[in-house]
């Protein structure tokens, strides 16, 4: 969740309080800035092979970093614009290619050898190997249309020729794993699935952009992190279906696999709605384009995660619906939230789940739960004792109002699991201790702050067994107008200072819980929606969203230093 995702009033920002919400959060001061896997055997006709590093390095390309162009916004990132990319090497199937691949994501392990390797020439071709058609054909010619080169499949390839196929036999590699082998003046991808497959095409597409073909040797290259992400606010401000469409192909190209899309909040309710279109806001996506989209990204081996944010954050439900809000005792309405002692509010809640489980497909979703007002004030059970009385109806004599939004949660989980979603997650915030209802140790915990009251350290939930997804908004929250005490992120601190270890402001947890976390995203939330444009906002997060394509991939300290990674992502577009 963003913090501080609706706007708030000037002497709220003055106080620099970093709330989430007007009085969610205590202030709070900004730390200062400052085995892969195995592949078909592949015999080499050559006297030595040697392993190089895997990453690129070039002194002479980092030297030429392009400059980076203008924006009009108030503080647009210093390295964040998108530098001219430079023209494609001519190919000459003549010329050898040397040194390892310059790519983003660096490929993680290069097996060179020697020969001349391979361009992209006359008689170059894309070739799905027989057996593969079905599995690699839409890959196939994909890169065919990119390298403007014929597709055919099922024949043998041939020299000069780029093959696709799955591994002999079918036997699966690990998820995501590829293999690049150069010989003999042909390039042949095999991977450990067909995302792998699509990984070792990005792999060659940008090596091609980037040196004008590979190096004779292995490619062996897989993620360290199973989730990589990308995630967009489109409640408060409408981003047009070809905007999005942009970023899905952005993110195929670095290897990224997941897209958020948070399209329900106070300020909209952006896709429309037949179950109950009076929520729906005027600018929004059809369901013909979400399609689109969804098809896009599938066709980039990308999952794309919807979320209706609930209990909380419902202000575009509560216009049409304003019997549903929540009130204290006093009878002050909280914005945005639902009496969730009120069965009509989950009743409209389901019904629009249910209706968008159907739209998206596939086993995910994001349930939200953060920043529900009334776990924001120090008494609870007093301020709202209608949410009191429910909660020990429903659990007993103990229970208190953390209970029952838990519980909300958790019977908002099995209306979406009826629907065939099984992979479920939440925003840290809607996780709570020491209650007699608990939400399943399955869901995952989006972790995005530590500011909020009551805030829960990020080892508390690894500690419970939790599998906790980085989204720490110290360094990958890219809020537009930089309310409380926000600034874009650069892709330089990212790239220099942050791991998917940092889960909370700079602070890294201890390496025994690296492997619950199961990776990070970029997010993108519009508190001041006018404060940029979509391509500034696209300008804007080019740069974070290579860094963090890099670092989720590869774990350890990359040895090219910013400005060389910044002239390498001029070279690869």
């Amino acid at each position: 969740m963003s913090n501080s995702r609706e706007p708030q009033e000037p002497e709220s920002r003055a106080h620099g309080t970093g709330a989430h919400r007007a009085g969610a959060h205590r202030a709070v001061r900004r730390a200062p800035r400052g085995a892969l896997v195995t592949g078909a055997v592949v015999t080499i006709a050559v006297a030595t092979t040697v392993t190089v590093a895997a990453w690129p390095q070039s002194p002479e390309r980092a030297e030429k970093s392009p400059a980076a162009s203008g924006t009009t916004t108030p503080k647009t990132v210093e390295a964040d614009a998108k530098p001219p990319a430079p023209p494609t090497p001519a190919a000459s199937p003549t010329r050898p290619v040397s040194g390892p691949p310059r790519t983003i994501p660096f490929v993680r392990n290069v097996q060179a050898a020697r020969g001349t390797g391979w361009r992209p020439a006359a008689t170059t071709r894309v070739v799905v190997a027989a057996g593969s058609e079905k599995a690699l054909a839409d890959e196939g010619r994909l890169l065919a249309g990119e390298l403007k080169k014929p597709y055919t499949q099922g024949v043998a390839a041939r020299p000069g020729d780029v093959e696709l196929a799955m591994p002999a036999g079918g036997s699966p590699g690990a998820p995501e794993s590829y293999t690049v082998t150069t010989s003999g003046g042909t390039v042949r991808i095999t991977g450990g699935d067909e995302a792998g497959v699509f990984y070792g095409t990005r792999t060659l597409k940008q090596a091609v952009r980037s040196g004008g073909g590979l190096a004779e040797g292995v490619l062996k290259d897989a993620p360290a992190k199973p989730r990589r992400g990308f995630a967009l606010d489109t409640a408060r401000k409408h981003f047009d279906a070809a905007w999005i469409e942009d970023r899905i192909r952005e993110m195929g190209d670095l290897k990224l696999n997941e897209f958020g899309l948070h399209f329900s909040d106070d300020q909209g309710f952006r896709i429309e709605s037949t179950s109950h279109p009076e929520i729906v806001s005027r600018d929004r996506l059809t369901k013909a384009e979400v399609r689109r989209i969804v098809a896009l990204a599938a066709s980039r081996h990308i999952r794309v995660i919807p979320e209706i944010d609930s209990p909380g954050h419902l202000g575009a439900v509560i216009a049409a619906h304003p019997e549903l809000q929540l009130r204290s005792t006093s009878g002050k309405a909280s914005r945005g939230a639902v009496d969730i002692a009120n069965p009509k509010a989950a009743k409209i809640v389901d019904e629009l789940l249910a209706e968008y489980a159907d739209l998206f497909p596939g086993a995910y979703w994001h349930l939200g739960g953060d920043e529900y007002r009334a776990l924001t004030v120090s008494d609870p059970e007093a301020t709202y004792p209608q949410l009191t009385r429910a909660a020990r109806a429903k659990h007993g004599p103990r229970a208190r109002v953390q209970d029952l939004a838990t519980s909300w949660l958790n019977d908002r989980a099995a209306a979406v699991q009826k629907k065939g979603k099984s992979d479920i997650r939440a925003w840290n915030d809607g996780y709570f201790e020491g209650g007699i209802v608990d939400a399943p140790k399955s869901r995952e915990v989006a972790y995005w702050t530590g500011k909020e009251i009551g805030a829960r350290k990020p080892l508390e939930y690894l500690q419970e067994g939790r599998k906790v997804l980085n989204v720490n908004d110290e360094y990958l929250y890219y809020v537009l107008g930089e309310p409380n005490t926000f600034s874009y992120p650069t892709g330089r601190r990212i790239y220099d200072e942050w791991t998917p270890r940092v889960l909370r402001h700079s602070d890294t947890v201890p390496a025994r819980y690296d492997a619950q976390i199961t990776g990070g995203q970029l997010a993108v939330w519009c508190d001041f929606h006018n404060a940029q444009t979509q391509a500034q906002v696209a300008r804007g997060v080019r740069l974070p969203l290579r860094a963090v394509a890099q670092k989720l991939w590869d774990p350890r300290k990359p040895s090219l230093d910013w400005e060389g990674f910044k002239g390498l992502a001029g070279e690869v577009g």
